[in-house]
């Protein structure tokens, strides 16, 4: 009887419905949310409400979750494997990409205030890309570099942004906004922020081990303890929305780990709700889909040159993935909302760049789910009813991964033919990966 593979023809529509409909549900979440604030804005006649108190200040908390959030659930141990790479990506990567992004924007628009734009769409979601994985059948290597990638390249971005905004402001025809921008974020500040982000480091340092060390000393409920030490952390996180020390935070977030990650990955989906929706009352005033598409397409063919470089040594399947992992999300959201008070129009033009980086990631990824070569089956011993010759099936076809699996004993050797038998044979059929 004769079956249909999975990966024929026949098969192929669905598997691309499959592949593409939870992006496309992430993306129509987008818009209703976005779509939800700016009926209130438009209903309460909230003109500029970025320009509200608090604003900023719930801004850097959002963005301080999914900071957190990003290097918390980095995987260090497949991190420092494929260092390389993600030391590569988060560095000549966003700066490459950004300025790739910022160029096409200037050339096609001739507008200053667009030089911070490209480096806000520059980064990986790392949020989107843990939920698109799990409908990915990509290798674990190529999972690996793109989750280090995506968590590792957003503080990077936040800090690019940050100080690409203060070297833009002076740039514009009307001179800067007349509302409080973030505080140590002239160039002139560089060294001191980053010697305060330091300190914020050394700080959520000796409070982890501090209590780690306590706890493993004094004992004790198991609850207290972790309750304590998110106390702490809500008080470090304080301190870098205050003074806007997201780089610090995010790097706390490589060793300050109290076991929340459920509890964190709520927080971080309701602070994306949040964002977006925060998202649509900025876009009371306005959207404008051509800049907003332009730079979502840009952003897109940035990774794309930026992949290729990188990733030039890998394996073509995983070369391919790498390619094609842009997403943009949580962070570019925020980033736009920061944004806005010193250059308004930012939301306008990053709401429908995230819709279109993420439209295109869907569709993209859904035709190389469907069209990814399916694994063979494993190779069987041609009879299993009798004794297997040395140089038989599973000897004829060289090393292992090359047509067949060798035995471990020398091939040369002569093999009394009692040991040949079924048993061994089969054993060692199951230990091929």
């Amino acid at each position: 009887m004769s079956t249909v593979p999975a990966g024929s023809g026949s098969g192929r529509p669905t598997r691309v419905a499959e592949a593409v409909l939870p992006s496309l549900r992430r993306s129509g979440l987008f818009v209703l949310v976005a779509a939800a604030g700016w009926a209130l804005a438009a209903g309460l006649d909230w003109t500029e409400p970025y320009r509200s108190d608090g604003y900023l200040a719930v801004a850097g908390a959002l963005l301080a979750v999914g900071l957190f959030a990003s290097t918390s659930g980095i995987d260090l141990a497949a991190a420092r494997r494929n260092a390389r790479l993600v030391g590569l990506a988060i560095t000549v990567g966003v700066l490459v990409k950004a300025a790739l992004i910022t160029g096409v924007m200037l050339l096609a628009f001739r507008n200053p205030a667009y030089l911070v734009l490209g480096v806000a769409v520059a980064q990986i979601d790392p949020l989107s890309f843990a939920a698109a994985r799990l409908q990915s059948r990509m290798s674990p290597q190529a999972k690996t570099i793109l989750s280090a990638w995506a968590s590792f390249d957003d503080p990077i971005t936040v800090l690019l942004t940050v100080y690409a905004a203060a070297w833009a402001l002076p740039l514009l025809p009307d001179g800067p906004a007349t509302v409080d921008v973030l505080s140590h974020t002239a160039l002139r500040d560089f060294g001191v922020s980053l010697a305060e982000n330091a300190a914020l480091v050394l700080v959520a340092a000796l409070l982890w081990w501090g209590t780690q060390a306590l706890r493993r000393r004094f004992g004790g409920p198991p609850t207290a303890w972790t309750v304590l030490q998110v106390v702490l952390l809500l008080g470090v996180a304080g301190v870098a929305v205050w003074q806007f020390l997201m780089l610090g935070l995010a790097v706390a977030g490589l060793f300050y780990r109290p076991p929340i990650g459920a509890l964190l990955d709520r927080l971080t989906r309701w602070a994306f709700l949040a964002a977006t929706f925060a998202l649509g009352l900025v876009l009371v005033g306005g959207v404008r889909p051509v800049p907003g598409v332009v730079l979502g397409l840009a952003a897109v063919a940035a990774h794309v040159v930026v992949a290729l470089i990188v990733c030039a040594r890998l394996p073509a399947a995983d070369r391919l993935d790498v390619v094609l992992g842009q997403q943009n999300g949580i962070t570019a959201v925020i980033l736009a909302l920061v944004l806005e008070r010193q250059f308004p129009g930012t939301v306008a033009v990053v709401a429908p760049a995230i819709l279109t980086v993420n439209l295109l990631h869907a569709l993209t990824n859904g035709l190389r789910e469907a069209y990814r070569p399916d694994p063979g089956p494993p190779a069987v011993p041609a009879s299993t009813g009798g004794p297997v010759p040395a140089g038989g099936p599973l000897s004829s076809g060289g090393p292992a991964g090359q047509g067949g699996q060798q035995f471990l004993a020398d091939p040369r050797a002569e093999v009394p033919e009692q040991v040949l038998r079924p048993r061994p044979v089969s054993r060692a059929v199951d230990e091929v990966p």
